[in-house]
């Protein structure tokens, strides 16, 4: 009898000691995590971005998933394509309708590598300066591993997810990304500022007469300062987990003075992102040039305005791509526009696709004395 009862209490042992270690597994799973991380990051005139995920590196286990805060007004997405797969261009034939990857997913959706995920085009509104409407987005993530994700609109723009078993220890809480995410923020948005005085020479604001610019009609040499930086900016990398990219939108040097027959030339300056200098209506797609812009000899572009109302577009302006080993070498970016002003006048420019962060410009044409 004492056996039986000695068999029965051990029998009564490790059934609860598997319950207890079947609830705390339970427990675990019930508990998964929702851990928080920010999409961008600019400054209060909306002119410095942070082109970035805050941070770009996080650490999860199974189970758990990530929301992301879109709290600016430049346009993002966060992307996970599967190991391998190209990636697909931002938009597609009509500009502003994102192909995906290819289509788009919802919020909460799954991600263990194989299937994209992706949101659409996420950011505030133009007229919205709080970011308590802030957009968010959501992923789970049912299986470990590493997982590269990305901003389909921002090449330089990507980040790391680590997910791990349950059994593993994270390295890292919350409150530290929360702080490190502040930090890169502070760090990318004063890189931005720095990067001014690199875009605006100390060359006065009336450009010398009777220049056509290099490779434009008219010949003879540009005059320097003619030149107007359209945007600047700097890829880093602050975690070694992906890169990102400070950006100044601005026009630097965004009033100029010419005489009439003078021709300013505008220089791309970010390696990372694209821009435009549109006069008159904004176009639909600001993607090509309109039709009375022309190539030049040296690779770049130029148009002749001859009065305010007249519209004239850039097209991207853009840097070349990085080349890799294994694909073909890409060809040079198209980063400068020329236009030649042959009437007095104040002729007002945008970027097309930055202009609701502020990024515009004027030329003052004066007659010549």
């Amino acid at each position: 009898m004492k056996k039986a009862l000695k068999s029965i209490s051990r029998t009564v042992e490790l059934l609860a000691l598997v319950a207890i270690l079947t609830a705390g597994v339970a427990t675990r799973t019930a508990q998964a995590e929702e851990w928080q991380a920010t999409v961008g990051g600019e400054s209060p005139d909306r002119g410095r971005q942070a082109l970035a995920f805050l941070p770009n590196e996080l650490w999860v286990h199974t189970g758990d998933r990530i929301r992301w805060n879109f709290p600016t007004h430049e346009r993002h997405t966060l992307t996970f394509l599967k190991p391998g797969q190209t990636r697909p261009p931002g938009f597609g034939p009509i500009f502003g309708v994102p192909v995906g990857c290819p289509g788009l997913t919802p919020d909460g959706s799954s991600f263990d590598g194989s299937a994209c995920v992706t949101t659409g085009i996420l950011r505030l509104d133009e007229d919205t300066g709080s970011t308590a409407s802030a957009p968010t987005y959501s992923v789970h993530f049912p299986a470990p591993g590493n997982f590269k994700f990305v901003c389909l609109l921002h090449a330089d723009m990507t980040g790391v997810v680590h997910v791990l078993n349950l059994s593993d220890s994270l390295p890292h809480d919350q409150d530290f990304y929360d702080r490190q995410a502040q930090s890169e923020q502070v760090l990318l948005l004063a890189d931005a500022s720095r990067l001014r005085s690199r875009g605006t020479p100390g060359h006065d604001d009336r450009a010398q007469s009777g220049d056509g610019g290099r490779g434009t009609p008219g010949g003879g040499e540009r005059a320097q300062s003619g030149d107007v930086a359209a945007g600047i900016g700097e890829i880093l990398t602050t975690t070694g987990a992906g890169s990102q990219t400070a950006s100044l939108m601005r026009f630097l040097r965004d009033t100029i003075v010419v005489r009439v027959g003078d021709t300013v030339e505008w220089t791309m300056l970010d390696p990372s992102i694209n821009h435009t200098v549109t006069f008159g209506a904004e176009p639909a797609d600001p993607r090509p040039p309109s039709a009375n812009v022309l190539p030049t000899s040296d690779g770049a572009r130029h148009a002749i305005i001859g009065s305010p109302t007249d519209g004239v577009n850039s097209g991207f302006l853009s840097p070349a791509p990085q080349d890799r080993a294994g694909l073909a070498q890409s060809p040079p970016g198209i980063t400068r526009f020329r236009v030649t002003f042959t009437s007095p006048g104040t002729f007002n420019y945008i970027c097309a696709i930055h202009d609701e962060l502020g990024m515009k410009g004027t030329v003052i044409v004066d007659q010549v004395p």
